[in-house]
């Protein structure tokens, strides 16, 4: 599937079994930057033992503000063959994972899907969580059908001059909306109660002693708030409300944090450009209070909602075998081990 590569809406054409490279920037080979438990996704999702996150190199947008730029467009990872990542599913089940979250690997679906059905014949045998920008076909996304329970896309515009100057991608309202019905039809929505274990690691969101809700199946639609622009995230919870609600969970995002990039100059003149298009700064108050109304307003049946905050030590450093804070992740493997 890769020799004139249709594996994403742009439909490069290139032929990555021969190393040549379309938007994604990447080779036939399956590369990764990191793996290991995270316990920074919403509750339905972390429960106790947190997600078995795995992060893919390279993506199919170029969000100018990308937090995991070092790795979605930087090229930071190794290439592992399907045995390596079995091992990497095998061990994060065995450090307790409540989940195998495939973070970022919508240009790599035919590779995935492949060894997803290896993991699973190996004795995988927690559902597997897939975390994208739902810039991806309905075409590929069939070949996870069955394969994939948990569906966590972003819905991050429906403003097409802004998606093309924020993620160099004009189609993305319409491709996004069309391939997040489809996670909605084929995964209804499913959640557990499980009492909470002996020794179970305490959160901020629930009692100690008390059951935590789990996600088997299902879809939990994401939308970062983005600083100055109140209208568009009112537009995305209008279509969210009329085509999600009830089916889906809700998660509004108000993390955006200004990234220090570290790149040479002529890359970050071209990221100061885009980024003109937006306040290139943290979520303010009164933005978050008028955020608030309008989901007060809008009354979702499930909704995750994140707090106001000025802490930025969240965010990664790939480069790092901890790219994350310890309180956010604990590290199970690492492209420079």
């Amino acid at each position: 599937m890769y020799e004139k590569c249709q594996a994403c809406p742009r439909q490069c054409g290139v032929n990555r079994e021969e190393g040549q490279l379309g938007f994604c920037k990447e080779p036939a080979d399956l590369r990764i930057a990191f793996a290991g438990l995270h316990f920074g996704e919403e509750p339905l999702v972390t429960v106790f033992g947190g997600s078995g996150t795995i992060f893919f190199t390279g993506c199919t947008l170029r969000c100018a503000f990308c937090q995991n730029y070092q790795i979605s467009q930087d090229g930071l990872g190794r290439a592992v063959s399907e045995k390596e990542f079995v091992d990497i599913c095998l061990k994060l089940q065995a450090k307790g994972a409540e989940n195998i979250n495939l973070v970022t690997g919508s240009h790599h679906i035919p590779k995935i899907a492949q060894f997803i059905r290896a993991a699973k014949d190996a004795g995988v045998s927690i559902p597997f969580c897939w975390n994208s920008s739902a810039y991806e076909s309905v075409e590929m996304l069939e070949l996870l059908k069955g394969l994939v329970t948990i569906w966590l896309p972003d819905l991050k515009t429906l403003s097409s001059p802004l998606s093309e100057k924020l993620f160099a991608a004009p189609d993305y309202p319409e491709v996004a909306k069309k391939a997040i019905q489809w996670m909605i039809k084929n995964n209804p929505l499913q959640i557990q109660s499980i009492p909470e274990p002996e020794n179970a690691k305490p959160v901020e969101w629930a009692e100690p002693g008390q059951n935590r809700d789990k996600m088997t199946s299902g879809v939990i639609i994401r939308h970062l708030f983005l600083p100055g622009k109140f209208e568009e995230t009112a537009d995305v919870l209008s279509w969210l409300k009329d085509n999600a609600d009830g089916k889906a969970c809700i998660s509004l995002m108000n993390q955006y944090t200004p990234v220090p990039f570290a790149e040479e100059e002529k890359v970050l003149e071209k990221r100061k450009k885009a980024l003109s298009v937006i306040e290139d700064r943290l979520v303010n108050e009164q933005e978050f209070e008028d955020i608030q109304d309008l989901l007060e307003a809008f009354d979702f049946d499930y909704l995750f909602y994140q707090e106001l905050t000025d802490d930025t030590s969240w965010l990664p450093d790939f480069n790092r075998p901890q790219p994350f804070s310890n309180k956010l992740a604990c590290p199970v493997w690492h492209f420079k081990d």
